[in-house]
């Protein structure tokens, strides 16, 4: 059997950088999820206009808090599913990944407040509901979860490179995260979405020379401010970008990429 890897600094370090915006997506999520768990309690949402508002704000806030927890559980996976689709349409897959459990919960523990009479034929309003609801918080996370680096201002006296020219004029002032051959183009992963170019990837090389990034395969190459996190295993190493792109390392630069201290 082969003894498992040692982690190396680097990847410790990848770690408990994606650990720590875990928790911080956790810790925002939670206070918009409580919230809007005291919105929806006020209004009387979910058909629980009857009861008083205090027994609505001891019910709902932490429901809602809980839900946020398995929307922000669906968003994650829904990053896995599909890596390649930007957050806004990430969070809309996981909004209906996660509607129809969220609305059995909602629905389950109403019918335990004290007094309660909800049945079974409620459950379809309870659904219908969490899907609005889930599809709305997914969205809401994710413009409360970006991270102001995210999202740089153009500069205007910044002139922009031959490669950057290539690209629609949204993403020109985006970040470039990675350029991946696929066939006879290449698609480039940014801030602001992906897009496919007609160029070959030595020339895209010799074209982002000077940023802080470089050719980790023969078919990609990834900026290091892209990486949230690094992978060893079966002698060959892969890196997770924040789109949640996988780049395969071979073998050819891994010795280059551990050198530099990216795994």
């Amino acid at each position: 059997m082969t003894p498992p890897l040692r982690k190396s600094r680097a990847t410790a370090t990848h770690e408990a950088r994606v650990a720590a915006d875990i928790r911080r997506m956790a810790a925002i999520t939670a206070g918009v999820a409580a919230a809007v768990g005291a919105f929806l309690a006020f209004v009387g949402a979910f058909g629980l206009t009857d009861y008083p508002l205090v027994l609505r704000l001891a019910y709902m806030v932490p429901v809602a808090i809980l839900t946020g927890m398995i929307g922000l559980a669906g968003f994650l996976l829904a990053g896995r599913l599909a890596p390649r689709l930007n957050p806004w349409l990430r969070a809309v897959l996981g909004g209906l990944l996660i509607f129809a459990p969220i609305g059995v919960i909602v629905w389950f523990t109403a019918g335990l407040i004290p007094g309660a009479h909800i049945d079974a034929s409620a459950l379809p309003g309870f659904i219908g509901t969490s899907l609005v609801v889930s599809l709305a918080m997914s969205l809401l996370a994710v413009a409360v979860n970006r991270r102001p680096s995210e999202r740089p201002p153009p500069d205007p006296g910044a002139v922009p490179s031959r490669f950057l020219e290539r690209l629609p004029v949204r993403m020109r002032s985006a970040e470039i995260w990675a350029v991946e051959a696929e066939d006879h183009y290449l698609r480039v992963h940014t801030s602001a979405g992906q897009d496919l170019i007609l160029l070959r990837m030595a020339d895209a090389i010799a074209e982002l020379e000077g940023q802080d990034g470089m050719q980790v395969h023969r078919s990609w190459w990834v900026a290091r401010a892209a990486i949230i996190d690094a992978r060893r295993g079966d002698g060959r190493a892969t890196l997770t970008l924040k789109d949640g792109a996988e780049a395969p390392v071979s073998r050819t630069y891994a010795a280059e990429l551990r050198r530099r201290g990216w795994i």
